[in-house]
């Protein structure tokens, strides 16, 4: 077989930056957000948390939440023509 290279962080040092203003920790509110089912959300990675983070390739899509699964939620987004349901931690959601 072959041997797989790197990890799912891998050439993602663009992608995962924060900018100056957002550096540092963040709040605690963003931490706890509750979604209600239907509520429209963009799929932000917060760097500084990694448990419960999405693949990097759904980075800044748009989805809908479907439900929840622990503390996580489910979301729903297109990717392509597929429609995908993607676990995330509401610290990596962001309300649109």
């Amino acid at each position: 077989m072959v041997q797989r290279t790197g990890t799912a962080r891998r050439k993602s040092r663009s992608v995962m930056r924060k900018s100056l203003r957002e550096r540092g920790k963040f709040s605690v509110t963003k931490f706890f957000q509750k979604f209600k089912e239907g509520d429209k959300v963009v799929l932000k990675a917060e760097s500084g948390y990694q448990k419960g983070n999405f693949h990097r390739r759904f980075q800044g899509h748009v989805g809908t939440v479907k439900g929840n699964q622990g503390r996580c939620f489910l979301v729903n987004i297109k990717d392509g023509g597929k429609s995908k349901i993607i676990i995330a931690h509401p610290v990596h959601l962001k309300r649109m």
